[in-house]
């Protein structure tokens, strides 16, 4: 016997198709209340034919567009972060002396990975940002 409902968790948890775990392209209809989905191999515990009442219909939104910039990689495999910008600055107190620090935006980073950094580390790595 073969479980319609496996991988489907329950007692309030987030269920298989949740919105974390789609959207999924439609591959057929099974029958008049059926369809067959494209699940991604990681998902290969999941059998791949839902019910109708079980989807829901996916609405784009820009922010599910990724946008990259192609990585250009050494020959072992790395790459070098370099900082673009100075976003910010500002000076923290700690005991009885003063740190000063920098918000910097990073080559192959988005915004929101904008990293604090000490202002004389930086200085001395990377001249060229704090020339005005």
């Amino acid at each position: 016997m073969v479980a319609h409902m496996k991988g489907v968790l329950r007692f309030g948890r987030k269920g298989k198709l949740s919105p974390t775990f789609g959207p999924f392209k439609v591959l057929d209809g099974i029958g008049l209340v059926a369809y067959r989905l494209v699940l991604p191999p990681s998902r290969f515990s999941v059998h791949n034919i839902f019910h109708v009442s079980m989807q829901r219909k996916y609405v784009t939104d820009p922010s599910h567009v990724v946008d990259f910039e192609p990585l250009w990689l050494n020959g072992n495999l790395s790459y070098e972060e370099r900082p673009m910008q100075i976003l910010t600055r500002e000076v923290k107190m700690l005991r009885n002396k003063k740190i000063a620090l920098v918000k910097i935006s990073w080559q192959n980073k988005q915004f929101e990975e904008a990293t604090w950094e000490r202002e004389d580390e930086m200085r001395t790595q990377y001249s060229e940002l704090f020339q005005e």
